[in-house]
């Protein structure tokens, strides 16, 4: 019993025409199949239809799209005040509130009403697509079918098979993704889903900085874009979406998972979510707005810092020959001794351990010691680390020397694996845990996380990138340093790690 997805006259039904709706009825239309609108709100199925044609006419006067082919792709799409009007479709697709007894309410009149080979999908983003299709006689023909908004621009599609759904159903739902232009990727049933769940880490992690005082909303958020090369930082990205938003999403993965210490939320969004601050639709968030831009505290490095000798450690030669070289392009001279003379300013070059750590280790004094993260390039963003002790003289020398070339070297508190090392190992390690689980493979996990997150790599492909050894070590040395579970590396990582395999390799 199977639908084909490329017939020329594919009928497709949408239940529910807000946002989301009108942007699938859209990319169906254009892409060929004919479309059948349906809205409990009387007229709301015909004013979508009126706007979808004006988005499509807006892709005509920008020479995106024909004339005929947006007439044809108008007349495939036909508005309906009647339920029983769908009885013929090929697929029906809800995409109503985000209320479990709504949409199994819905499904059972889905379930009666159309033919026995037609699909049944839902565009839910955090329901289980088991819990749904359990309201169905025939649940093996119910899957997710999970699109994001803006649904025309954003390529990525979540097809989510339940504990019962046939091969069949993901296999046309993935076709037909394809027939839209968009980007499928399999996902078995799970809190979260695929999308939402590797993006339990990029945030969350941010906030436990920010939490511990080590530095502020904007030098994370410039590490994260100018070292990593995120589009944007952390606290932007939680201000643009908006805390009522995204706390809610945290809290619930949090709860999903049975409270895994991984995807512990902040009370930090949630008293800021209390209080109304939500971000850039309350005016003020992370950062103060003006305008509708934010207002960034100015913080310039000290230019009248009296320059001390330097040393730097080879306790890790690939730092150490990280430093020398930027040294080198500075036109520093650092002292070549074994040991710093008596009033040297200290360089180390931990992977994954604190400046406090890494000092005592190699018997540096502390006062006049500073890390810098060599993990991440060099050339347009440089962090440097204190320890508490750190002399003030001593900090803003190395502030100072580091930007002598006009890029900017911001100073952070101490903190196992800096800032960027910190986030983008809890992104691999949670991208390691979906695989280990079986939800998608590795190749549609980092596809998903390009498409859906805008990252700039995948989280196995940037494992792969920085070395499964070194990820590890990390995460060991956070996880050794605050003794808490929500550090410790996956099986995933560590196998792989020890066996020098790929990330991204199946277990053949």
């Amino acid at each position: 019993m199977t639908v084909n997805a490329d017939k020329p006259d594919f009928k497709i039904g949408i239940v529910g025409t807000g946002t989301m709706g009108r942007g699938i009825v859209q990319v169906a239309a254009a892409a060929g199949l004919y479309v059948t609108a349906f809205d409990a709100r009387p007229s709301a199925a015909a004013e979508a239809k009126d706007f979808v044609g004006k988005m499509l006419a807006r892709q005509v006067e920008k020479k995106r799209l024909a004339a005929a082919d947006a007439e044809s792709a108008i007349n495939r799409i036909e508005a309906t005040e009647t339920l029983d009007t769908l009885a013929d479709c090929d697929m029906v697709m809800e995409v109503i509130t985000e209320d479990l007894a709504r949409k199994r309410e819905l499904f059972t009149q889905l379930d009666q009403l159309v033919r026995p080979e037609a699909i049944l999908a839902t565009n839910t983003s955090s329901l289980a697509v088991t819990a749904i299709a359990a309201a169905c006689t025939r649940p093996e023909r119910v899957a997710g079918f999970h699109f994001f908004n803006p649904v025309p621009l954003m390529k990525l599609v979540e097809v989510i098979a339940g504990m019962k759904t046939d091969a069949w159903v993901t296999e046309t739902l993935t076709r037909l993704a394809r027939r839209f232009g968009h980007e499928p990727v399999l996902v078995r049933d799970s809190p979260g889903f695929l999308v939402n769940h590797v993006g339990r880490a990029y945030m969350p992690e941010a906030l436990r900085i920010l939490s511990e005082c080590i530095a502020r909303p904007e030098v994370i958020d410039q590490a994260m874009r100018v070292a990593a090369g995120f589009r944007m930082g952390p606290f932007e990205l939680l201000d643009l979406v908006g805390l009522d938003v995204a706390h809610p999403v945290m809290e619930s993965i949090y709860g999903q998972y049975y409270q895994e210490p991984m995807y512990q939320p902040s009370p930090l969004t949630r008293l800021r979510m209390a209080g109304g601050v939500l971000g850039r639709k309350s005016g003020a968030g992370f950062y103060e707005y003006h305008d509708g831009k934010p207002r960034i505290p100015n913080d310039n490095p000290p230019t009248t810092a009296h320059r001390k000798p330097l040393w730097v450690s080879r306790a890790r030669p690939d730092g150490h020959a990280a430093v020398a070289a930027l040294l080198d392009q500075l036109r520093i001279t650092a002292e070549t001794g074994a040991r710093p003379s008596a009033d040297a300013l200290c360089v180390v070059t931990p992977i994954g351990r604190d400046t406090t750590t890494t000092a005592t280790a190699e018997d540096l004094d502390p006062r006049r010691t500073v890390a810098l993260d060599t993990l991440f390039p060099l050339a347009g963003h440089r962090t440097i680390m204190v320890t508490p002790a750190t002399v003030a003289d001593y900090r803003d020398a190395a502030r100072a020397m580091f930007s002598v070339d006009g890029v900017n070297a911001t100073v952070i508190n101490d903190s196992p694996g800096f800032i960027a090392p910190r986030i983008v190992a809890m992104i691999i390690n949670v991208g390691c845990n979906v695989a280990q689980q079986g939800i998608a493979s590795p190749a549609d996990i980092d596809k998903a996380t390009r498409l859906g997150l805008n990252y700039p790599l995948g989280p196995l492909e940037w494992g792969d990138k920085i070395g499964a050894k070194r990820v590890v070590e990390i995460l060991e040395a956070l996880h050794q340093f605050y003794g808490e579970p929500r550090y410790r590396p996956m099986p995933w990582l560590k196998r792989r790690a020890l066996l020098g395999m790929s990330l991204r390799e199946l277990q053949s």
